[in-house]
């Protein structure tokens, strides 16, 4: 499934909001520096749909805060 995603690195907590079904907004301690953000944004997501780090694929906006991401579900 198909899921925008609105990140907002350097946050104090880490956190994902769900605006709809398919669109979410997560908090990354991370600083979007090196692919630091990305990473912990797909280990976040891994944990939160329970699926593996390398089935969830960033499908546009790898240097964005808006991202399209494909998680299996």
């Amino acid at each position: 499934m198909k899921y925008n995603i609105t990140v907002k690195p350097g946050s104090s907590q880490e956190k994902i909001l769900s605006t709809s079904p398919t669109e979410l907004t997560v908090y990354l301690r991370a600083k979007a520096h090196d692919g630091e953000a990305n990473s912990a944004l797909i280990k976040l997501l891994s944990k939160h749909f329970h699926v593996a780090k390398t089935s969830i694929i960033i499908v546009s906006g790898a240097k964005s805060r808006h991202k399209i991401l494909d998680i299996p579900i």
